[in-house]
């Protein structure tokens, strides 16, 4: 079977374009924010739309409720296929429906649920987390059209911001509609607007309350004050006992890791500081690349943490105090490895002989990429020609718990993990943004995959 000419692809993609751009402004208006709740009418009628978007590129496409694991109803959820031959190898294409909330309209220089393009930047909520990736999916499909060679099959998801918890049901209740030799989960983003990637880890994640008790109840912090610790003081003093000198968390039994199929290039600090927004005067934490701290070393937030507001404070000894920690494991290590090893850590730890027990919550596993896989390879390829550079490979601090089940439930797949944004794309936060250039380019590499994946 002879390639499709890269040129060929590409005047395509270029025919069709404003037509892609058109269902991501479609997308962003219908303010799919599944945290209003993943049952509502709105989250159906945009699986409704993103059905009716997949059937006009050839998508057999049909809207489905799944069910949560106590049987409750879950997310609307959209499946489809096209198939072609029955020798050809199948392709799932992901994405997800859902986006989050805005919960500042304010804090955006535009509506945030009216697509605005800005220079080369389309704006909107779900611009680029996932509607650019449902774009992607959309396009490279029409460009293909009858010189499609694979069979698709597609599952775009709608729950994926409130972390799937109808996934795992809805995936063992339609395995047949899932069962695939190659996996793309168009959810991730490139190195940069111009440079492509192919995302080689996730970080897994498991959090955990920590509860530091040093009285039975409050005391008044003059006539007490010194021998006694306040708990919010202690909870401090044991979240700084994590971290040797030099800022690397320092928890026996939590795993670290170097960079998944070796480091190409490592993180410009100055552009990290600028798109993090860091203060002049702090300096990283950490050793080693910069890429291994942000991608494959474990790290821990403080994301919650009970203590007195400073409006209406006063002179009280606090008796007690509860901290949540988010712990970002190695794309390897078991969540609850990592969970048991912080858990007792945390008891171990206890300062001045405080009472410290620990709440369990929930894990969700990593995710390295198999960087020999003939799948990789042919994505590679593919986003070299449509970008005109090669790709820097790059991994990614968050985690996607569903990809490690998928490649459970399917361990013969090959899993690939792309994606419609940037570093500039502001995901999750105001002014979230998608580059069209990129967006054209990650079309292009997608048509050109799935037509080398035919092989």
């Amino acid at each position: 079977m002879a390639a499709l000419p890269v040129e060929e692809v590409r005047s395509r993609v270029e025919a069709d374009f404003d037509r892609i751009v058109n269902v991501l402004n479609k997308k962003i208006a219908l303010q799919s924010i599944s945290a209003k709740g993943i049952t509502a009418d709105h989250m159906k009628r945009s699986a409704e739309f993103v059905a009716e978007e997949l059937s006009k590129v050839g998508v057999n496409a049909q809207v489905v409720q799944s069910h949560n694991p106590d049987g409750t109803p879950g997310a609307w959820e959209v499946i489809g296929s096209k198939f072609v031959n029955a020798d050809a190898p199948t392709v799932l294409l992901y994405a997800h429906h859902d986006v989050q909330p805005v919960p500042d309209a304010t804090a955006w220089n535009t509506d945030p649920f009216v697509g605005t393009v800005i220079d080369t930047r389309l704006y909107g909520r779900g611009a680029a987390d996932d509607g650019g990736g449902i774009a992607i999916h959309s396009g490279a499909l029409q460009a293909l059209g009858d010189d499609l060679k694979v069979n698709i099959k597609v599952f775009i998801e709608g729950e994926e911001e409130m972390g799937s918890p109808s996934f795992i049901p809805f995936i063992e209740e339609h395995k047949d509609e899932f069962d695939s030799d190659v996996i793309i989960v168009a959810d991730s983003g490139n190195w940069s607007a111009e440079i492509p990637s192919l995302t080689t880890s996730l970080r897994g994640n498991t959090d955990i309350d920590v509860h530091v008790k040093a009285l039975h109840h409050p005391v008044h912090s003059g006539q007490y004050g010194g021998p006694i610790l306040d708990a919010n003081t202690l909870a401090a003093m044991l979240i700084a006992s994590m971290y040797d000198e030099h800022g690397d968390l320092a928890v026996p039994g939590v795993a670290s890791e170097e960079p998944v199929g070796g480091l190409q290039r490592d993180m410009d600090e100055t552009t990290v500081r600028a798109d993090a927004g860091i203060v002049g005067s702090y300096r990283l934490a950490g050793t080693g690349s910069l890429a291994a701290r942000l991608w494959t070393k474990p790290s821990v937030t403080v994301i919650g943490f009970d203590a007195h507001p400073v409006e209406g404070s006063f002179n009280v000894i606090s008796p007690e105090t509860t901290f949540r920690l988010s712990l970002r494991t190695a794309p390897n290590q078991r969540p609850e490895e990592a969970q048991e090893a912080l858990a007792a850590f945390m008891v171990e730890h206890a300062p001045f002989g405080a009472e410290v027990w620990v709440d369990k919550l929930d894990n969700g596993m990593g995710w390295a990429m198999d960087p020999n896989a003939e799948a990789t390879k042919d994505a590679m390829e593919a986003m070299e020609e449509a970008f005109g550079v090669a790709p820097v490979n790059k991994g990614e601090g968050g985690s996607i718990p569903f990809i490690p089940e998928l490649q459970r439930i399917f361990p013969k797949a090959q899993v690939l993990v792309t994606g419609p944004e940037d570093p500039k794309a502001n995901a999750h936060s105001p002014n979230e943004s998608i580059s069209l250039p990129s967006l054209k380019n990650n079309v292009i590499t997608e048509a050109l995959l799935l037509d080398k994946l035919a092989k």
